[in-house]
């Protein structure tokens, strides 16, 4: 078995560089990195290319026989511990990383089939910037059932390594849908019968009073909110009530709100 010592090796560099965005996008690839979620990209038939490994890390032999059993079916990579330390993003690596496929569109405005209608909502995301929001957002939508998000072009990088470790697993299972112009996706979108919600204090309107099918949820930017062009746009303007002095939430929270009410509806028809 042979194991990578050099940090001028070729397939070491390569890692490293997949840390920046234009590179993960030009690749169309990410890393992964902790046991678990490496055992929810086997078990979701993720597209994992490589396997890395740490050779003398203690904290690998954690990883249960079984799922190794799993992971020796991938290309494995073996590493010094010093090396991988060079590539890890975590306080407490576990000694294993994987580089995975994207599970991303890109949907231009005549390119809409991506989107798939069959479902109650769609979420939108209009300029997320905070990477654990995004990652939060992305894993309640999973929690819902619901296999889609759509993203704006100003949104954070949906494979930023902190955004992969807030899914928790979602990564895998959620189709994100980067818009090049979320504006007139959202058009076409209506053309299929949906409507447009968006979230703004400028309404009287509770997130409680509306119906919750065919809708297409925006959710805006974290200081500004959706933006205009957008919120004329919409069908529907509502806001969650809030008892105390506080006037707006954090938008991961504010997303689960409203996607509970969904829930909460869907459960009680």
């Amino acid at each position: 078995m042979q194991v990578i010592s050099s940090k001028d090796n070729e397939f070491i560099k390569h890692i490293k560089k997949l840390k920046d965005k234009k590179y993960r996008d030009l690749n169309n690839e990410y890393i992964i990195e902790g046991i678990k979620i490496i055992e929810e990209a086997i078990n979701e038939k993720g597209n994992i290319k490589q396997v890395v490994i740490c050779d003398d890390c203690e904290k690998t032999s954690n990883i249960p026989k079984d799922l190794m059993y799993e992971i020796a079916k991938q290309e494995c990579v073996y590493v010094t511990s010093k090396l991988f330390e060079s590539l890890t993003d975590v306080t407490n690596p576990q000694g294993i990383l994987a580089i995975v496929e994207k599970n991303t569109m890109k949907s231009t405005i005549m390119d809409s089939e991506e989107i798939n209608y069959d479902q109650d909502i769609i979420v939108a995301l209009d300029d997320i910037q905070d990477p654990g929001n995004l990652g939060t957002i992305l894993r309640t939508v999973d929690s819902i059932g619901i296999n889609q998000i759509l993203v704006s072009k100003g949104t954070a990088d949906s494979y930023n390594p902190k955004v992969v470790r807030s899914t928790m697993g979602a990564i895998f299972r959620v189709k994100i849908i980067e818009c090049e112009d979320l504006e007139k996706t959202l058009k076409e979108i209506k053309k299929h019968k949906f409507e447009i919600v968006v979230t703004s204090l400028q309404t009287k309107n509770s997130i409680y009073d509306i119906d919750y099918k065919k809708k297409v949820i925006v959710i805006g930017n974290e200081a500004n909110g959706v933006e205009e062009k957008i919120q004329k746009l919409a069908d529907k303007k509502v806001k969650i009530p809030m008892l105390g002095k506080t006037e707006s939430l954090n938008a991961s929270v504010a997303t689960g709100i409203i996607l509970y009410e969904y829930v909460r509806q869907k459960m009680t028809h």
